[in-house]
């Protein structure tokens, strides 16, 4: 969902480089976050990520659903959704804007790897050892939402597509984390193409 790193920012001096930098380090915090937590719980955020062809062509395949939604929202004539749309390009843009497609790339792979670990590789399964699937699915995904609450609206569209992310984790019949993990980076990375895009063309207009 665009990193927490970048979610909940307002404008600011920092040029791309730097915070290229803070983002990729803040994200990997959630990692290593997940990894010790992991340790204290007795779960091993990574044990259900395995390396299939047919996971790869499944995360692949999950992304366009989301890209879909996502870019139908660029065009929707609804005052929340212009409000989240104009917020996200004005800052993330302005701090995405000197950074190559390789950079974007690797902050999207650095994202979707770190927060799949933390909410689908230990938060979700250590719910599931305390309450039921359904609820454990539910619940981790509230949270997921309730961290990326820039709005109420854009809350809601994140505890949706955490659902989504989390459905993926079994979509066939055999929990793989590299699932999700496909579907965050590739959609987060696709996402800031076209923020980006859409920052510079306003930019150069303005000018």
């Amino acid at each position: 969902m665009l990193g927490l790193a970048f979610e909940r920012k307002e404008k600011t001096d920092l040029n791309s480089e730097k915070f290229f930098t803070m983002a990729c380090w803040f994200e990997s915090m959630l990692a290593v976050a997940a990894l010790l937590l992991g340790w204290l719980l007795d779960i091993q955020p990574y044990a259900d990520l395995r390396f299939t062809e047919t996971a790869a062509l499944l995360g692949v395949a999950g992304t366009l659903p989301l890209l879909l939604i996502f870019m139908g929202m660029q065009y929707l004539p609804i005052p929340a959704v212009k409000q989240i749309k104009n917020m996200i390009e004005g800052s993330l843009g302005q701090s995405l804007i000197q950074l190559h497609w390789l950079h974007l790339l690797i902050l999207a792979l650095v994202a979707g790897f770190s927060e799949e670990l933390l909410f689908r590789g230990l938060l979700q399964p250590w719910l599931e050892k305390l309450i039921n699937l359904s609820a454990a699915l539910i619940i981790s995904n509230l949270v997921f939402g309730l961290v990326h609450a820039v709005t109420p609206l854009y809350a809601l569209f994140a505890i949706l597509t955490g659902l989504y992310l989390g459905w993926s984790l079994d979509c066939q019949g055999e929990r793989n984390l590299l699932i999700p993990m496909i579907i965050h980076t590739l959609y987060d990375f696709v996402a800031f193409l076209i923020i980006l895009r859409n920052f510079r063309k306003h930019f150069a207009q303005a000018d």
